[in-house]
């Protein structure tokens, strides 16, 4: 790739633009969920509990 240096590695301006692209697609998606567990609270309630039993029978 061009925007590649001769080690392989990323640009720190190329990097930085990735970095900050993901945060505001993280961010975007945070307010996406937040949205859609206001607008549909029992289906939330549900996706809450089925998380916490994921978590609980999950073995480390």
């Amino acid at each position: 790739m061009a925007d590649r240096d001769e080690f392989g590695e990323e640009s720190p301006e190329i990097a930085a633009e990735r970095r900050r692209r993901r945060a505001q697609f993280l961010r975007e998606l945070n307010e996406a969920k937040e949205l859609r567990d206001r607008v549909q609270p029992r289906r939330a309630r549900s996706a809450r509990m089925r998380q916490a039993m994921r978590m609980r029978t999950f073995r480390w």
